[in-house]
């Protein structure tokens, strides 16, 4: 592809990770708001990650076949459309106060992400070498995290300004039709953004259509080389990649998502801890602009990996040995550990695939079901002990993943 269409592409999959994002990260606001206003436990209230995430295990690889057919210009507008249908089922959820409807919606708004992811990572990978791929990923990240940092702030005046005194309200009433009334009142508040949000998605669907996207050929394995003869199952560095994938996204949910509840239970107030979502965005934006500083000119994006897996282990045991401010802000920080981790961890799982490409990376956008499950387990941690604790999972993520990227990387089958 020429220069001008490479920056032509780069520019409109940007735009669209800057939806991802805003989309995304409005789950760290949605826990603590629908735990109210739904009246949930911790571990019900892990369901919101669970509805969304678990929606790219269950269709990244009809996303490959939708895309054979469709082509990524088209399967990205129709991901589209299914995120804004998703988007439209927030109004019913609000106005019965259905946590039901609600998981439905995000559920929905997940399939047509994993449609999108299915088709933008790749795009980004194929746009340029190889060995800057992790560059341009983490340009694509920046917009991605961005975008959460917008929309937090944004909803979170909307949802949570000035209803300090409502939440205060509802925690103290025991009067149930009162309390009925007044956690009706706040789940009516989230009704307007979610109208708006549905309209910017067919605003971008129209866009993504009248753009026409140019298609991406990705290098055919040749009978010269004796690859036509091999299959998926014959890469396992692919499989140990997606596992890896797994971990990496329920550590950087649990990072972000589950801060506001982590902060109030620190000791922090809620018009703070609210937004701490905010901050971790902001450390990971600055280790995506360090990462496309340093990769590949002064280190490698596999030898970063493993510095900031190193990071990662060291601030969750500060995390879960002090208390208060600085075991969150300990936490915040993981999030600049994890800017590297999915722009490297994905190029090392997707080299020299050939014409197993595309499908590879359905199944990398299925592991973003650790997103679903790791936080889970999460949930039920914090409900039996407490969400310091439960921090202590992360563990087991940053050893597979290092484990990724200082063996399993490399391991091809002879």
């Amino acid at each position: 592809m020429d220069n001008k269409k490479s920056t032509y592409g780069i520019f409109i999959i940007g735009s669209l990770f800057f939806v991802f994002g805003f989309v995304t990260w409005l789950n760290s606001l949605l826990i603590p708001f629908l735990k109210t206003a739904c009246q949930l436990t911790d571990f019900q209230s892990t369901f919101v990650t669970f509805a969304f995430y678990i929606s790219y295990f269950v269709m990244s690889i009809p996303s490959a076949m939708i895309l054979k057919r469709t082509g990524y210009g088209n399967g990205m507008a129709l991901g589209l459309v299914i995120m804004a249908i998703g988007a439209a089922f927030f109004i019913p959820a609000a106005m019965n106060r259905s946590y039901i409807i609600f998981l439905i919606g995000l559920f929905a708004q997940g399939v047509g992400l994993s449609l999108l992811q299915t088709a933008s990572n790749p795009y980004v990978t194929i746009l340029g070498p190889v060995e800057t791929a992790a560059r341009r990923m983490s340009i694509m990240g920046i917009c991605n995290k961005v975008a959460g940092m917008v929309g937090i702030i944004v909803l979170s005046s909307v949802l949570f300004g000035g209803t300090e005194k409502l939440n205060q309200t509802i925690l103290t009433t025991t009067d149930p039709v009162v309390k009925d009334a007044l956690l009706q009142q706040l789940s009516n508040q989230i009704i307007l953004p979610y109208i708006i949000i549905t309209f910017m998605l067919i605003a971008l669907f129209i866009f993504v259509k009248a753009a026409h996207l140019p298609e991406i050929q990705e290098d055919n394995e040749t009978v010269e080389d004796g690859d036509i003869t091999k299959t998926i199952w014959d890469y396992p560095y692919l499989w140990f990649g997606i596992l890896a994938i797994f971990f990496y996204v329920g550590a950087e949910v649990l990072a972000i998502d589950y801060l506001p509840n982590y902060g109030k239970y620190c000791g922090l107030a809620e018009p703070v801890a609210r937004n701490l979502g905010a901050f971790s965005l902001v450390a990971l934006v600055v280790g995506y602009l360090l990462g496309i500083v340093l990769i590949p000119k002064v280190v490698s994006q596999r030898l970063a990996l493993v510095i900031q897996l190193l990071l990662a282990v060291i601030l969750t045991i500060v995390a879960l040995c002090t208390s208060g401010l600085v075991s969150v802000v300990a936490i915040i920080c993981l999030s600049f550990a994890h800017a590297i981790m999915w722009p490297a961890i994905w190029p090392l799982s997707i080299h020299d695939l050939g014409r197993h490409t595309q499908f590879a990376s359905a199944l990398l956008v299925m592991a973003i079901a650790g997103g679903a499950l790791i936080p889970l387990v999460y949930g039920k941690l914090t409900d039996m002990y407490n969400p310091k604790i439960a921090y202590s999972i992360l563990f087991v993520s940053y050893i597979y993943i290092l484990f990724f990227a200082t063996v399993g990387y490399k391991i091809r089958k002879k």
